[in-house]
């Protein structure tokens, strides 16, 4: 890897810390970029989960700094998506590289359509649902959103902030805070699955992982100081762009 690799990835990586951070779909620029740097899909899928695993380690750390932290919920829908990201993950090293290409490439349109026509509201903190059957569902729910994010992570932050404020009603902050928990939990099963398929490349992945670090860091920060208005924002203009994208590469 030359010294122009290197530093786009570590760029690839900064943009997707923020973006994952803050509302989710980072992995929808950092995996075509590491297969475009030549990565077989299975691995590249299998390194930037070092990535996504290190990014979350400094967004949790972020939102804990400033006092957002919803606890013990966290950790049962963490270790029910953990459960089923051991089954995805396994799907993913199980399938081939053109089928993986077309089913991301499906999961990029869908990610942007379902945010242009279905957007994240922004719920009144004074209506949160924490029951025990609203818990219960969404310990479920995070099973099946594990299988996602193990299978293939890009856009699973559009999953998990949806099913938050739908299930409980909670402002995006919280959610967000929630988020990088759940992803960091369920990310240790799926890492440890491509680490034993041999589906990694550590010096690509750990290059990632210094910019998604970086921009976890700066997210879970700013997102806090911010609020839900300029979350919501930055999901539009994030979806506008992948939109874009999308439309010159067809």
């Amino acid at each position: 890897m030359d010294f122009l690799q290197m530093a786009i990835l570590v760029l690839a990586g900064l943009a997707a810390g923020f973006i994952n951070t803050v509302a989710g779909g980072g992995s929808l620029l950092t995996l075509p970029v590491l297969i475009f740097m030549g990565l077989p899909p299975a691995v590249a899928n299998g390194s930037n989960r070092i990535a996504i695993f290190l990014q979350n380690i400094m967004g949790v750390a972020g939102f804990k700094s400033k006092g957002i932290f919803v606890f013990p919920y966290s950790l049962w829908v963490g270790i029910s998506a953990l459960l089923g990201a051991i089954l995805g993950a396994h799907f993913s090293v199980q399938i081939r590289g053109e089928l993986f290409n077309q089913i991301l490439a499906v999961i990029m349109v869908a990610v942007v359509l379902i945010t242009i026509f279905n957007p994240i509201k922004n719920p009144n903190a004074s209506i949160e649902r924490w029951s025990t059957k609203h818990q219960w569902i969404g310990i479920i729910t995070f099973f099946f959103i594990g299988i996602y994010g193990g299978f293939i992570q890009a856009g699973v932050g559009f999953l998990i902030m949806g099913a938050l404020t739908f299930i409980h009603k909670i402002s995006l902050v919280k959610a967000n805070s929630i988020k990088v928990f759940v992803v960091l939990t369920y990310t240790i099963s799926a890492l440890a699955v491509f680490i034993i398929e041999g589906s990694i490349n550590w010096l690509y992945g750990l290059t990632l992982a210094v910019g998604n670090m970086t921009g976890a860091w700066i997210a879970s920060r700013w997102s806090v100081r911010k609020g839900d208005k300029w979350i919501r924002w930055f999901m539009i203009l994030m979806v506008t762009a992948m939109a874009i994208k999308l439309w010159i590469s067809s």
